[in-house]
């Protein structure tokens, strides 16, 4: 298994935008083969002091896949070149973290 932290930086003001759209392809991206969880998150409110500082403009997608094979089909997959093209004038950087278990 993996899982992938995608942060996804917005530029200001565009983060509904994008969400409206990224809600449109979680169950298309749920439905492929070996994807086991896949999700949008903001930050959260807290009171937590080893929290970093809410970001208005960051979301963090959270994936669980069956393999590396799976993340890299996903990641080929033509609704993700729709999806990229869809979101491209609200992205201002993407940066991944891919994770196996320890």
């Amino acid at each position: 298994m993996v899982h992938v932290i995608a942060t996804i930086t917005l530029h200001a003001g565009k983060r509904d935008a994008f969400l409206e759209v990224f809600h449109r392809l979680v169950p298309t991206v749920r439905a492929e083969d070996g994807c086991i969880d896949y999700g949008p998150n903001v930050d959260a409110v807290t009171d937590i002091g080893a929290q970093i500082p809410r970001r208005e403009n960051v979301v963090t997608i959270v994936e669980r896949w069956e393999s590396l094979d799976a993340l890299n089909a996903h990641l080929a997959a033509p609704h993700m070149t729709t999806y990229r093209q869809d979101v491209k004038d609200f992205v201002a950087g993407v940066t991944l973290q891919i994770l196996e278990p320890a």
